[in-house]
Parts: structure tokens; sequence; C-alpha cells
């Protein structure tokens, strides 16, 4: 076949597609690659930057006194004397006088009971008594006619005027009566006492307290049955109230056996209720409890409360601090006090044979920083303290844990935040 002419009219019929060919498309990857890492590096950037929530630690002043901790330790309130009141005869409860949180005197009456029985008692054994004292009456009467009687037939024996079996009888008659009046004495003397018993026994239906103090629990009320013993039912009380002698609180603390050696009688002892945080209560250690307690393995230890106060209650949590003792002319440590995680040491250094260590000081306000690494000079241990001799000052916020953080990481304060939240 022919190539169809230029000039051919059906030649100039023909669509020319040279014009509208396909253009090769541009690739993008590459560029949502590049947005990708941006992105990527965006984040870690931020994330390399987000602040670390960390608690913060002060650097106390080893030369203050207070801060002269040789042993923390923690136990609670107790009182030396405490009392469950109950009555001494089971009787039902007439009526209560105490309430939670009264004030006490010793052998103020805090309870009466039902008193039907004891009177009773008391009423027969007075009736008896006097039943008693007129049988004395009666053979005293008798006793006195048997004398005279012996009298006389003792001299009309004599002239042989009555027999002398008639004078023996009389004599006989004369030392039984007196027999009787010795029994009827000692009777009536029975009955005395018996009648003592008996007005005991109406005096134990007042419930008296043993000595001054607080009540601090109510147990009974009005119409309930009470026993100095259980009854075994559960419908029986066995105490009216709980009294306690505040005058007698101290504290109890179990001390680890491992450093029960630091710890001496007279000792001074700072203490902290977990109640009052910022209040510092003196005290001295009473007595070391010569026992351990295998299970804990901890020796129990006493400690005077220097101070009375009606804030301080039994079963309160305690944290107390062991002082060493003041010694004149004796030099001042130097240096401070710092948690000893808040140190990072070399690596391959242990802390007994470390001296030199770094700690992360928070540079800014107090809920925010930046973490400033510094070295600094250790010396010795104390419990889960070090003391720092130099390189740092009193009153200096630190990170209280050293192995997770970095020298310029920025930190918020756990603690400083929440506080100014509230």
């Amino acid at each position: 076949m022919s190539t169809p002419s230029p000039t051919d009219p059906l030649s100039q019929l023909r669509i020319d597609r040279s014009h509208g060919a396909r253009r090769p498309r541009r690739k993008r990857w590459p560029w949502v690659v590049g947005a990708l890492v941006v992105v990527v590096a965006g984040l870690a950037f931020m994330a390399a930057n987000r602040p670390v929530q960390v608690q913060a630690a002060t650097a106390r002043d080893a030369a203050d006194p207070a801060n002269a901790s040789l042993l923390d330790a923690s136990g609670f309130i107790v009182a030396r004397r405490i009392a469950t009141v109950s009555s001494k005869t089971t009787g039902r409860v007439r009526e209560v006088l105490i309430e939670e949180g009264q004030r006490v005197e010793e052998g103020q009456v805090l309870a009466t009971l039902d008193p039907i029985d004891a009177d009773a008692q008391r009423a027969l054994a007075e009736a008896q008594l006097a039943a008693s004292q007129s049988q004395i009456a009666q053979v005293e009467a008798q006793l006195v006619e048997a004398e005279a009687s012996a009298r006389r037939l003792s001299s009309l024996v004599k002239d042989r005027l009555v027999s002398r079996q008639q004078y023996d009888q009389a004599v006989a008659q004369r030392d039984a009566l007196r027999a009787s009046l010795l029994s009827a004495r000692r009777g009536a003397e029975v009955a005395g006492r018996q009648r003592d018993v008996a007005a005991i026994g109406v005096d134990n239906t007042i419930v008296r307290a043993p000595f001054a103090g607080v009540i601090t629990a109510k147990a009974a009320q009005p119409g309930e049955i009470v026993s100095p013993i259980s009854a075994g039912g559960g419908f029986t009380r066995t105490g009216i109230g709980t009294i306690v002698d505040m005058e007698s609180l101290e504290i109890e603390v179990d001390v680890n056996e491992a450093y029960i050696g630091r710890v001496q009688p007279g000792m001074p002892v700072e203490a902290v209720l977990n109640a009052y945080p910022d209040w510092k209560v003196p005290a001295e250690v009473i007595a070391i409890i010569p026992a351990a307690d295998r299970s804990k393995a901890t020796v129990k230890v006493r400690i005077a409360l220097k101070l009375s106060d009606a804030k301080i209650v039994p079963d309160m949590g305690v944290r107390v601090s062991f002082l060493e003792k003041a010694v004149p002319g004796a030099a001042k440590p130097t240096g401070v006090w710092v948690p000893s995680r808040s140190i990072r040491l070399a690596e391959g250094e242990t802390a007994a044979k470390a001296t030199r260590g770094t700690v992360f000081v928070i540079d800014g306000n107090a809920a925010e920083g930046t973490a400033q690494a510094r070295e600094v000079a250790l010396a010795e241990a104390r419990d889960s303290d070090r003391r720092v001799a130099s390189g740092l000052k009193p009153g200096e916020r630190i990170v209280d844990d050293a192995s997770k953080i970095e020298d310029g990481q920025r930190v918020v304060v756990a603690d400083a935040k929440a506080k100014a939240a509230k």
C-alpha cells in the first residue's frame, strides 16, 4: 500500500498525537522520606529536652545538732498506763456517765449497775446481825440468873441446906450459858463481817476510775449486762470503757539488731509525728528491751517524750532520729549530709572506698530547673546518708536519685509541683 500524500484529503482527517505524548512523572518519595526524617528528629529533640520528674533532696548542715543523727527508725506512740475498766461483779448497767474524749480523775464514778441483788444481800446480812445481837442479850440475861443461883447454892451447900448435886447442876448450867454467850458473840462477829461483805457488794455496783486520764472508748450502754469475765456468747460486755493516762505516753520503736549497738540509754532523740511532719519533738532513750524479735531481726527501744501536748495521742506513727551526744569542746563536723543515692560514683568504684562523687544540683525555681553535675568530696556514711565534706553548701537542692539523670537535663520537682498545684 502506498503512503498517503500530505495533500491527500484522507490524511488531513488523521489526528496528530505528537504534541500530546505523556511526559515522564517526577519522583516524590525522596521528599516524603525527608519529611519523615525531619519529624523524627523533631520528636527526638523534644523527647531529649522534655523535663524529667524527680524528687529533690536538701543538703543538711552537718554542724547542726538536729542533723547529727546516728540512726533513724520508726515506731508508734504508746501509753504505759492504759486500762479497760469493768465492774467487779456481773450486773445490768443502770447508767453510764462517760463519753469519748472526757477527762476523768482518779476515783470518779464512771458507771453504776442495778443494785437490787446487792441491796438484798446487805439487808439479809443486817438482819442476821440483829438476830445474833438479840441472842447475845438473851444469853446474857440467862447467865446473870444462873450466876446468882450458883452463888446462892454455894453458901447453902456449906450449911448442908441443899444437896451437893443441886449445887453442881447450878454450876454446870452457869458454865453452859457462859459458853453459849461466847458462841453468840462470835456468831454476831461473823454476821457483822457478812454485813461488811454485803456492803462491799453494793459498792461494787459503782464503777470508778482507777487513775486520772482520758476516756478513749465507751463500751457499754444502759440496760446491757456487764461482767468482769467473758460469757462466751457475745452478748455480755466485759468493760465499761477504756481510760488512758496521757502523762504516760512514750515511743516504742523497733531497731534493726545490726545497728542496736549505736543506741544507748539516755541519748537524745528527735521525734517527728507522721501527722505533724514539721514539728520536731525532743525525746530521750529510756531503755533497750533485752529481747530480740527473731522474725523481724529487731530490738525494741523505749523513748520518753520531753513534752506533753494534746496533739500527741496513742498509736500515732512516729519517726525518730537517734542523735549523737554533744561533747563540750569537740570539733563540729563540716560539710553537709545528703542521701547516698543522690551521689553518683565513678564506674568501678564502691561506696566504701569512694572519696569523690558527683551530685546533680537543681538550678532553677522551686518547681523546675536544670540538673547541673558537680563533683564533691565524700566522707563517712551513716545508714542511708553520706557526708559531703566539700563541694556543696547547706540548703542547696540536689536530685534525690542520681541514677536516672544526666548533666544539663531539665527536671521538674515532683513534691514542689504538687504543692504549687494545691
